[in-house]
C-alpha cells in the first residue's frame, strides 16, 4: 500500500474521475457551441434568420466550459509555470516551490468559492435569466459550475499540496520539463 493509504488513493481516485468527466462535459459543450455557431452564420446570411439567443448562450457557455475544466487542468500539469526557474533548482527546492503554489491556488480557488456561493444561491431563488425577448437564458447554470469549478480546483490544490510535503509529487505537478 502507498505511503497514501486506501482512503488517501481512493479520494485521489473520486477527484480524478471527477475532473476528467467535467473536462469530456466541457468538450462535448464546446463541440456543440461549433455547430450552434454554424447555425446562427447559416441563419443570419442564407435565411436572413439568426438562431435566437446564440450570444447569451455562447457567452454563460464559455464560463461554464472554463470552470469545467479547471480541475483538470491542475491535477494534469497544465497550469502555468516557470520551466526555466523550477528546471534550475534541485528537488527539495521544486517541491517546496510547489507546496507554496498549491497554497496559494488554494487560497485563490477558495476565495472564488466563497465570493460565488451567494450569487449561485441568489440567480437560483431569483431566477435570474441573461438575455431579452424571445429567449432568455438562466443564469444559474454557469454561476454554480463556478463554484463547481473553484471547490475541485482547490481541492485538486490541496492534493498537489499534501504531495508535495510527503515528497511524492508527480514531475508533472511540480512543473519539471516533459
Amino acid at each position: 500500500m502507498s505511503q497514501w493509504g486506501k482512503t488517501g488513493n481512493a479520494a485521489i481516485a473520486v477527484t480524478d474521475r471527477i475532473s476528467r468527466t467535467l473536462m469530456v462535459l466541457a468538450a462535448a459543450l464546446a463541440f456543440f457551441l461549433c455547430f450552434l455557431v454554424v447555425a446562427d452564420v447559416l441563419g443570419r446570411v442564407v435565411f436572413n434568420h439568426p438562431v435566437q439567443g446564440t450570444p447569451e448562450i455562447i457567452s454563460l457557455s464559455i464560463v461554464i466550459i472554463c470552470f469545467l475544466q479547471t480541475g483538470f487542468a491542475i491535477r494534469s500539469g497544465g497550469m502555468l509555470r516557470v520551466e526555466a526557474l523550477t528546471a534550475r533548482l534541485g528537488s527539495k527546492a521544486t517541491r517546496f516551490m510547489t507546496a507554496v503554489s498549491a497554497l496559494l491556488g488554494i487560497f485563490f480557488f477558495s476565495v472564488i468559492v466563497y465570493g460565488s456561493v451567494d450569487g449561485a444561491i441568489y440567480a437560483w431563488e431569483s431566477n435570474e435569466f441573461e438575455g431579452e425577448g424571445a429567449l432568455r437564458v438562466p443564469v444559474w447554470p454557469a454561476k454554480f459550475v463556478i463554484v463547481l469549478g473553484c471547490t475541485l480546483a482547490a481541492v485538486n490544490y490541496l492534493i498537489i499540496f499534501i504531495k508535495a510535503l510527503r515528497g511524492a509529487v508527480s514531475e508533472d505537478e511540480m512543473g519539471s520539463s516533459h
